[in-house]
């Protein structure tokens, strides 16, 4: 069992920068792919990115490339959501998932367990 809890949201202006956290529990962290998704007020819960328990792969959905930064550190069983530039698309939940089998990254059926969000408002 893992579970995580996402911090570091809030309200910041266009242009802005956020760093999200996602501490997990459990010895197994570092066997994860763990990824952010996105849920934004009425549309489905999207993918962001996803890195692999190395750090050796990175998936980006468009729209972040270039603005949005995962990384992790397997030592503090955290992972981390750099964002940069921030535009009012960008406003949303933000969930951490992990994903024991480290498939499908996009793919939200393919992570076990998610955190219970954290909001990331972005004003105009």
């Amino acid at each position: 069992q893992v579970q995580l809890v996402e911090s570091g949201g809030g309200l910041v202006q266009a242009g802005g920068s956020l760093r999200l956290s996602c501490a997990a529990s459990g010895r197994t962290f570092s066997s994860y792919v763990m990824g952010w998704f996105r849920q934004a007020p009425g549309k489905e819960r999207e993918f962001v990115v996803a890195i692999s328990w190395s750090g050796g792969r990175i998936d980006y959905e468009d729209s972040v490339k270039g603005r949005f930064t995962i990384s992790r550190d397997n030592a503090k069983n955290t992972v981390y959501l750099q964002m940069t530039s921030l535009k009012p698309e960008d406003t949303a939940v933000y969930y951490c998932a992990a994903n024991r089998r480290g498939i499908q990254y996009s793919r939200e059926q393919a992570y076990d367990y998610w955190g219970q969000g954290t909001q990331v408002t972005v004003s105009s």
